[in-house]
């Protein structure tokens, strides 16, 4: 079945722009998984007042991001983020996102816990159109369930 409906003039501009920014999210789960975290990778997503909060931690700048970041992944031997597409709002210069994350952690070998934990979360965030083109502003993750045990906590 087809529409005589034609989009609105500009939407083919506004979904280009929400492709971009779903693709931040995309590129920073890609990047836990298989990406160097360095100063440069949190400069290519973030803006410099960025706040990125895990269920159980929170950073709050782009200086120092890449190193919480490996912080947080050394505890694990390997994990796979696996996110569903990034539902995308665009107001300007700034939008909005929500997309589901399945998340499997591989414990590293030594204890007794299973060697596997896993968590779907749904993450959610904002994103502002820089000089350097569309940045993360905010980051978060809300757990919606969890299977096995988190790392044990020093």
């Amino acid at each position: 079945m087809t529409s005589n409906h034609l989009a609105a003039p500009g939407a083919a501009a506004g979904f280009a722009e929400a492709a971009v920014v779903g693709e931040l999210l995309g590129r920073y789960l890609i990047a836990l998984d298989d990406g160097e975290l360095d100063d440069a990778w949190a400069r290519s997503l973030f803006t410099e007042d960025a706040v990125v909060t895990f269920p159980m931690s929170r950073h709050a700048g782009c200086a120092g991001l890449a190193e919480w970041h490996r912080a947080s992944l050394a505890v694990f031997a390997r994990t796979q983020h696996l996110g569903s597409p990034p539902v995308v709002s665009v107001d300007g210069d700034r939008a909005a996102f929500r997309a589901n994350v399945l998340t499997t952690h591989v414990h590293n070998s030594g204890g007794d816990a299973p060697p596997l934990f896993r968590a779907g979360t749904l993450a959610s965030g904002e994103a502002r159109r820089t000089p350097d083109g569309w940045r993360m502003t905010a980051l978060s993750f809300r757990v919606l369930f969890t299977e096995g045990e988190p790392p044990r906590r020093a």
